[in-house]
């Protein structure tokens, strides 16, 4: 097999997708560097399409960073999905829209995995907002929640939009325009319509990359106060 091939065998289809769509002409895929395999080589650029799991990559990220490797992180995030059952044969049997909508806070339940290296100067992260199938098989001996349907992978139906992350103030940006300079993980989930899970796991994040800093105690809730201004966060285009 070649190294162009090395794996490709179980790659998902949204995961290929990205690694087409974030690739320019002349780019090498799936290249060994240093003990690892990428996604993409280009030119002095490490990129890695990461569809979940930033714990998995932890190892991976710490070494190549170690070893002055520039990386980016390429992760998508759905705000629009629909879910698609598809048979045995694979032929779709049902669709509907999800109720759920994607946000770019969503990225923090992955970056709390990660929270010494967010900042690290030769690491970016590229929040890509997709509309993606989530396609669902039947399975009566798995996913006893969603009754027995598993989903069986992702497809990508269209970029929307974009936003990098590689310092402070983008970091920054991604807290609501109107929330208090002083505030708790329950007042950044009510400004970001977010669940309470994503705010402290938010804040935790901010906590550690010096974007909020705790300031005291509302009953058992800490008070953060936000230090970094968020006027220049930036995003690219899609």
């Amino acid at each position: 097999m070649s190294e162009s091939h090395i794996g490709t065998l179980r790659e998902k289809p949204l995961h290929a997708s990205l690694k087409q769509w974030c690739s320019q002409p002349g780019d090498a895929f799936e290249q060994p560097v240093d003990g690892f395999v990428i996604d993409v080589v280009s030119n002095d650029m490490l990129i890695e399409v990461q569809t979940r799991s930033f714990s998995s990559m932890k190892r991976k990220l710490a070494r190549l960073l170690e070893l002055g490797h520039r990386i980016r992180v390429v992760h998508p995030i759905a705000i629009d999905k629909w879910i698609v059952k598809v048979d045995d044969e694979g032929d779709e049997i049902g669709r509907r829209k999800s109720p759920r909508h994607g946000a770019p806070t969503d990225i923090f339940a992955e970056l709390v995995s990660i929270p010494d290296l967010i900042l690290h100067p030769a690491l970016d992260f590229l929040i890509v907002m997709t509309g993606e199938e989530e396609l669902r098989r039947h399975d009566p001996t798995k996913a006893w929640r969603r009754r027995g349907w598993v989903v069986q992978e992702r497809r990508l139906l269209e970029i929307c939009d974009t936003l990098i992350l590689s310092d402070t103030a983008d970091l920054a940006g991604l807290l609501p325009s109107d929330l208090a300079t002083e505030w708790t993980t329950a007042d950044l989930a009510a400004a970001l319509g977010r669940p309470r899970r994503i705010a402290q796991q938010m804040a935790y994040c901010l906590r550690e990359c010096g974007v909020a800093m705790p300031v005291g105690k509302q009953g058992n809730a800490i008070v953060y106060r936000t230090d970094v201004d968020s006027s220049e966060a930036r995003s690219i285009p899609s």
